[in-house]
């Protein structure tokens, strides 16, 4: 019977079904076959959405969608560009910096290319870069948001695994530098075969000044949700409610470009992707529920541990299985229902749950770069009109520095863990 039920989602996904259809569909058939009261689906979907952490996931969204209506990401791209446009590749280089900053407030890496890579492309394309390679860099750069603070993907993964949420953001933040880091390398190196421009001189103390300034409220934001939930102030969800209020205020007495306009607009589109989100966690949650009756999880983690008990080729193998998943799955639906899968003989083989969370969600990320699913991807040829071929063409040479990264963090667990243990 599960044989039968994951087969019919994957035919469902395959023949271009919605997933929630997809996902739906089986698991009802499944409690009809089974004499299951119906009810039963309504009461697992309301259960799942039942979680105080989830509150998180709206509210960190409005974030984003609000400061895109009330120009703030373009103020955030000015400093960026002032501070490091003259660096070898130019608003290359910008690019992967803005994208930095701009995750430590969207916490999605879609909502990183809705906001910044309109400004991005245009820039670039304006300063002579070609838009198949702004739109490729900027998919790219976009991978950082979630796994840098707050992080909305690593929300979702606490909230199924019973992980402490804190420890996955905190988890994060070395990663996400250690990748932009290496993607900066990557293009700098590109600029010798490819002449990126860049800007004439660098900008004097006066001029980064002059557009740190004005920044500088949008880039306090990332350091008072991380110093109020580590000085215990607020869990991640208070922490999302005191950005939103922070955010309106910045816009209202400083910046003064709150509108009810923006407000309502933010809002209309926070609606329309949470509503996305959420209904597949709804969704997930009665198929996770049904998997867990067939005994799946048990007969997974009894077929994984028999090829190894090695915590690190274990974790090999979980890579494998979520690049796989991530190229045919955008990464809620497999947070959703792979995670838990895959979670269980990786914990009992010793992986930390927290290194495990970083590697996993960074993993399902590079499945936006990837089709066919490759949300990024689709994104960003409606935002630069370009096409997905050329697209994929720019980003050969960029998946090192991001596959680059996978390595590292997933060999090296201290590089992850060593923050979330020095707050302890």
């Amino acid at each position: 019977m599960s044989i039968a039920i994951i087969a019919a989602f994957g035919i469902f996904f395959l023949l271009g079904w919605p997933v929630v259809l997809a996902i739906l569909l089986p698991a009802a058939a499944y409690v009809l076959i089974n004499d299951i009261p119906v009810e039963l689906i309504g009461q697992r979907m309301s259960y799942a959405l039942d979680s105080f952490p989830l509150v998180a996931v709206p509210i960190f969204i409005f974030v984003g969608n609000f400061m895109n209506q009330a120009g703030i990401t373009e103020r955030i791209f000015r400093f960026a560009d002032t501070l490091v446009g003259r660096a070898p590749g130019g608003l290359g280089q910008v690019n992967i910096f803005s994208s930095l900053i701009f995750s430590g407030m969207s916490g999605a890496a879609l909502a990183d290319i809705g906001g910044l890579g309109r400004i991005e492309v245009r820039a670039m394309t304006a300063r002579g870069f070609t838009p198949e390679f702004a739109g490729a860099l900027t998919c790219a750069s976009a991978v950082v948001g979630p796994i840098f603070p707050p992080s909305i993907p690593l929300i979702i993964y606490g909230s199924i695994t019973s992980v402490s949420i804190v420890q996955l953001l905190l988890a994060g933040i070395l990663p996400a530098v250690i990748c932009v880091v290496l993607l900066m390398i990557t293009v700098a190196i590109m600029t010798r075969w490819r002449e990126f421009p860049r800007a004439e001189r660098w900008s004097n103390p006066s001029e980064i000044l002059r557009d740190f300034l004005p920044a500088l409220p949008a880039l306090l934001t990332p350091v008072l949700l991380v110093a109020g939930m580590l000085l215990g102030f607020f869990t991640p969800t208070e922490a999302a409610s005191v950005t939103v209020l922070y955010v309106i205020l910045i816009s209202a007495f400083v910046y003064r470009t709150l509108t009810w306009r923006h407000l309502l607009y933010a809002a209309y589109e926070t609606v329309k992707s949470t509503s996305a989100i959420l209904i597949i966690v709804a969704a997930a949650a009665i198929f996770g529920w049904i998997l867990t009756i067939e005994q799946v999880p048990q007969t997974f983690a009894g077929l994984l541990l028999s090829l190894s008990t090695d915590p690190l080729v274990l974790l090999l193998i979980a890579n494998v299985i979520l690049l796989i998943v991530g190229m045919v799955l955008d990464s809620t639906t497999a947070t959703l229902l792979v995670i838990p899968i895959i979670a269980g003989p990786l914990h009992l083989a010793g992986v930390d749950p927290v290194h495990l969370g970083i590697v996993a969600i960074f993993n399902l990320m590079l499945g936006l770069l990837t089709p066919p699913m490759g949300l990024a991807l689709f994104l960003i040829t409606d935002i630069a009109r370009i096409s997905m071929r050329s697209v994929l063409r720019e980003l050969l040479p960029l998946y090192l520095p991001l596959v680059a990264t996978l390595a590292i963090i997933t060999l090296l667990p201290e590089i992850p863990l060593w923050l979330p243990k020095m707050m302890r």
